[in-house]
Order: structure tokens, then sequence, then C-alpha cells
């Protein structure tokens, strides 16, 4: 059987992919979670529309409905991080293009998680 390892990795003991698999199983376990999560989120989004700020102030300032909106935030955003990651590495082949897009796809979600967060609490602390 072929070893499909560079030399490099072969005197660091890391396989030809190094952190593959992972990223594979983040990959998988974020997609998973955001089943229940998206479902959540449609059906609050779907029971809530039409209704005054009050009334959806008050259903995210409980503690359920408030952690699961924010796990979905997460979720979402740390999957679309992980995916985008694999198209870039894959598709993007200037070095120079990839650094800065992998710069982006990591700022980027922590930037609109950190907004999203932050808008969730106002709202649920009657900001």
């Amino acid at each position: 059987m072929a070893d499909m390892r560079t030399p490099l990795n072969k005197v660091r003991g890391l396989g030809s992919a190094r952190g593959g698999t992972e990223h594979f199983w983040r990959q998988r376990l974020t997609a998973v979670s955001n089943i229940p999560l998206i479902i959540f989120f449609i059906g609050f989004v779907a029971a809530y529309s039409g209704s005054s700020y009050e009334e959806i102030r008050a259903a995210l300032a409980q503690p359920v409905s408030a952690l699961l909106m924010g796990l979905a935030f997460v979720s979402v955003l740390y999957h679309m991080r992980l995916g985008m990651q694999v198209i870039i590495e894959d598709y993007v082949h200037g070095e120079g293009w990839k650094i800065a897009l992998i710069l982006l796809n990591t700022f980027f979600p922590v930037i609109v998680g950190a907004i999203a967060l932050y808008s969730l609490l106002r709202i649920a602390f009657g900001g």
C-alpha cells in the first residue's frame, strides 16, 4: 500500500490532510445540530410574524427561547464558516486571495455573531 503522506508529514507523523477528519466531523455535528435549531427558528418566526415588538420581546425574554435562538445563531454561523473554508481552500488558487478570504471567513462570522447575540440580549433584557 502506498504511503500518501508528504516527507514533512512523515517526519511529523501527520496524515496527508492533517486535520481533515476533525473538520469533517465538526461540519457534520453542526449540520445535525442545525436541524432542530432551524426548525425552532422557523417555528418562532412563523408563530410571531405580525406580532408586536412587546410580544416578541416577551417571548425572547423566556430563557429557553433566548438560549435556543442564541445556539441557532452560533451553530449556523460556525457551520457556514466551516463550509466556506472548504470552498475557499478547494477553489481559490492564488495564495494572496486565499489568505485574504480565509481571514475574512474567520472574522465575518465572529462579527455577525457578536452583533446577533448582542441584539438578542438587548431584546431579551428589554434594552
